[in-house]
């Protein structure tokens, strides 16, 4: 794809940027001003408060100066002891801390009273806000600091390794091309808006593998290696384990076997809010690194404990920033959801319980800290950091891929890409921002409340598990329980209409499926052979005995755990006779990957199959409306050790751009169909082409190439690249 002409600048020039910079000896004159609101604030405490009394006119301005010199330079030091409990109580416990060291400094100055603790917490906290307040309307921004010491160091750096650009590379998890086209044509992203309207910047999609999630995108963006990653969870049979890229022991062991030490940040590089390391040497809220207590990557530099969470709660404004965030977001959160409920808004899912006090730590907390960490990584000069920023991804599985809240989540990153646009202008070492998602989301209504059971269940029941009992209420006096499945078929059948045009027009009569039970008969198998003696209880729940069944996003994955190794079709046909044909004809299910001892891998589909090794396609190809590249991807996964006996994705719709996922969400992700395959790429101009990039481990190539086209030097590794194995 072609690009604008590069754009060529000095950056050792500070260009004119919108936000707060530096202005000179206006900052002391507003620094002032808020000594002075304070001091006026102190005076109101003063008669109002009941435990807290100055006897004299000068007492309040000296108390306002020594709090400021507490929370400037006394407190950021004793935070780094304390630090532990500031972080476990997400900032609040920081200001229990400094309520004492107020306690202290009241009590020393002579004529103030202060009883207790408890008002002292309440004067530290009004002091706080009034500050917070004062220094948002007065336009001081706490990247003035940054600012100041950034110059200085500009001023001073001179090196070969300084005049070499440094890269950010911010993830917006879970934004796909469209969305963020919509995004920035809307005024919803200005930021990146103004950068492409600039042509400083150019924007493209990138195809995802066919796992679109996370933690294949990430390791695979990141280590350039993600085999046998076959979902955000999946379920490894040789050891009845099931994998969780979220789980911190299952992270280390992903970044284990794909890390060789030559990752995307492995010189100088951080790693901030990630799901891996990409080994660089400085890391933090980073998953795969939360169990870390030695071993291949002893030897690198863990950032001091809360990494990030230092830097921001050192200062006591930002807690009250967060909080208030925080808060704000819970509430919009609440709004918004009895919106959707009073409106009747589809598809929709459960919003309740303590999700809306859950959100805001995506959406807030771990953004503003992720932030904070960025600029001091861009002050420290480092030559390279990875961000992801999760808010608009969680969201959006509540919410929906555009609906208002989602954009607004949107809006709120984009400010802090523009925040952290301004910092780069002056820190040590010019730096390129390049912006990308691991992913899209496709929406739909849940696979549960559109069809009235799981895929768990589903499988299950195909596969001989016993029907749930019902559940009554206490002496069986009122009426029952309804099951989730049971309230799932309730809301199901408000669409009755269109769910029996569905299964009316896929009620067993399916190509496939004929030919499939038409296999089942020459064989002599009979439809009543579900093996249920064993199946015995194990790590891993089972969907019916001896079979589990583990689902991620688009995609579930199921296991015949008595067999060892790949379960082949002919075997499946013999011991589940009515699995595969029904699960083929099910109009959620948009195709079901298995091997053949005879073909080899093979798709199945309602009106076709694909036979993946010879290109053999009979009746209509199940493959068509999921991307040119489908084929490829799919033939891919089957090559991993892990590849489960089936690998099924759901159905997705090209009339109405929607597919239903495995789990309750609306927007979602993790298979093939629709805008979960398409992530967004946002590089500047004056960097190589990019061209048409299919798979985590190709983007990897791109952004190494780009590092490597800037100056940074090739890593070298410092332990082998672990052995990877293919079925």
């Amino acid at each position: 794809m072609s690009r604008p002409a590069p754009i060529v600048r000095d950056y050792r020039v500070v260009e004119p940027v919108r936000g707060p910079l530096l202005r000179g000896g206006r900052v002391v004159v507003r620094v002032v001003l808020v000594w002075a609101l304070v001091t006026a604030a102190l005076h109101l405490l003063d008669v109002w408060l009941t435990g807290f009394a100055m006897t004299g006119w000068w007492q309040p301005a000296v108390c306002a100066l020594l709090f400021g010199v507490l929370t400037a330079v006394v407190w950021p030091l004793v935070l780094r002891v304390a630090l532990p409990f500031a972080l476990f109580t997400l900032g609040l416990g920081s200001f229990l801390l400094l309520a004492a060291g107020s306690l202290a400094i009241f009590w020393a100055v002579p004529g103030v009273q202060l009883t207790n603790i408890r008002t002292a917490f309440v004067v530290v906290v009004v002091m706080t806000v009034v500050n917070a307040v004062a220094t948002s309307l007065l336009a001081i921004d706490e990247d003035e600091l940054f600012f100041r010491r950034a110059a200085r160091r500009s001023r001073k750096a001179d090196t070969p390794e300084q005049r070499t650009p440094g890269v950010l590379f911010l993830q917006v998890d879970g934004l796909g091309h469209e969305t963020a086209r919509r995004a920035v044509r809307d005024g919803t992203m200005p930021t990146l808006a103004r950068w492409l309207a600039e042509g400083t910047h150019t924007l493209q999609h990138w195809t995802t593998d066919w796992s679109s999630q996370t933690g294949a995108s990430v390791c695979g963006i990141l280590h350039g290696s993600n085999t046998d990653i076959l979902g955000f969870r999946w379920y490894e049979k040789d050891r009845d384990h099931v994998m969780a890229c979220a789980h911190p022991a299952d992270a280390a062991e992903i970044e284990r076997r794909h890390s060789d030490g030559r990752g995307l940040l492995a010189v100088d590089g951080a790693a901030r809010g990630n799901l891996f390391t990409g080994d660089a040497p400085h890391y933090s809220l980073t998953m795969s690194t939360v169990t870390l207590l030695g071993g291949a990557r002893s030897t690198r530099r863990r950032d001091h404990l809360g990494g990030g969470y230092w830097a921001y709660f050192a200062n006591p404004v930002n807690g009250i920033r967060t909080l208030a965030g925080a808060v704000v977001d819970a509430v919009r959160e609440i709004v918004e959801a009895t919106s959707q409920r009073r409106a009747d808004v589809r598809p929709r899912t459960h919003r309740g319980g303590l999700y809306p006090l859950a959100r805001p730590g995506t959406t807030v907390i771990a953004r503003d800290v992720v932030v904070s960490a960025l600029i001091e990584d861009m002050l420290a000069g480092r030559s390279v950091a990875y961000a992801d920023f999760l808010g608009y991804d969680e969201v959006a599985h509540h919410s929906g891929i555009e609906r208002a809240d989602a954009l607004a989540v949107l809006r709120t990153i984009d400010q802090q890409i523009g925040r952290l646009h301004r910092a780069a202008q002056l820190a040590p070492r010019p730096y390129r921002i390049v912006c990308l998602s691991d992913h899209g989301q496709t929406q739909g209504q849940a696979f549960a409340d559109r069809f009235g059971e799981s895929v768990e269940e589903f499988v299950g029941r195909l596969c001989g598990a016993e029907p749930p009992a019902p559940r009554r209420r206490l002496l069986g006096l009122l009426p029952p329980r309804r099951t989730p499945a049971e309230r799932s078929t309730r809301r199901a059948a408000e669409g009755w209409q269109v769910g029996a045009a569905l299964a009316e027009a896929s009620a067993g009569d399916g190509f496939v499926a004929r030919r499939l039970r038409g296999r089942v008969e020459k064989a002599g198998a009979a439809p009543s052979t579900h093996r249920t003696e064993s199946g015995k209880p194990g790590a891993v729940a089972r969907a019916a005995p001896g079979v589990v069944v583990c689902a991620s996003g688009h995609v579930a994955m199921v296991s015949f755990i008595e067999h060892p190794g790949r379960v082949e079709l002919e075997t499946i046909e013999r011991e589940y006779p009515e699995l595969l044909p029904t699960l083929v004809d099910h109009p959620g299910i948009g195709f079901v990957l298995v091997r053949s001892a005879e073909f080899g891998p093979v798709v199945l589909g309602r009106d076709g199959l694909h036979r993946l090794d010879s290109g053999v396609v009979i009746g209509e190809d199940p493959l068509a409306d999921y991307g040119e590249h489908a084929v490829g991807l799919i033939s891919r996964v089957d090559t991993f050790e892990h590849c489960p006996d089936l690998m099924i994705n759901s159905r997705y719709d090209p009339a109405t751009d929607d597919a239903s996922p495995f789990e309750p969400h609306v927007g979602s992700h993790g298979g093939m169909g629709g805008p979960q395959s398409r992530g967004f790429l946002l590089a500047p101009s004056d960097l190589p082409a990019a061209g048409e990039v299919v798979g985590a481990e190709h983007l990897h190539q791109v952004l190494r190439g780009w590092l490597t086209h800037l100056g940074h030097p090739e890593p070298v590794a410092d332990h082998p690249a672990p052995e990877r194995t293919s079925a």
